[in-house]
């Protein structure tokens, strides 16, 4: 079963370094949908505070990646083709939850969302669509 100790360590075994310097955390996983969360640090911030929109775009394509491994029961290789991000406010506070899902599966394509909240104000900051290539 792909739960969130799994889903933990397939993040931490097959992303890239810099992706895991955001410190990602797999809060919940779901029948094709994934919930992860990164800290606010100095190192993702923008003066004034505001998480930058790079550590915005990365959060959601790996929620995304992780939904997309929930909905096949286990992590397989899948290559975005496209990823559009909207950035909706300045994201600040003391972290980023993002909740992403599969919206329809077929054999090659997989095509996702994703919702970037602020905590603690619970203020959605962004929001992005992907499309993945099923090897």
């Amino acid at each position: 079963m792909f739960d969130e100790a799994e889903a933990q360590r397939a993040l931490e075994d097959n992303f890239a370094p810099w992706v895991l310097a955001l410190r990602p955390q797999v809060v919940a996983v779901g029948t094709g949908r994934a919930e992860l969360r990164i800290p606010i640090t100095p190192e993702l911030a923008r003066v004034g505070g505001i998480v930058s929109g790079q550590a915005l775009a990365a959060l959601a394509d790996t929620s995304m990646v992780i939904a997309t491994a929930a909905h096949f029961g286990a992590l397989r290789p899948v290559a975005t083709t496209n990823l559009d991000t909207q950035f909706l406010r300045p994201g600040s506070g003391d972290s980023v939850l993002c909740r992403a899902e599969v919206v329809r599966a077929g054999k090659a394509l997989v095509f996702a969302r994703a919702v970037l909240i602020a905590e603690p104000a619970g203020k959605d900051i962004a929001t992005a669509t992907a499309t993945f290539f099923v090897p």
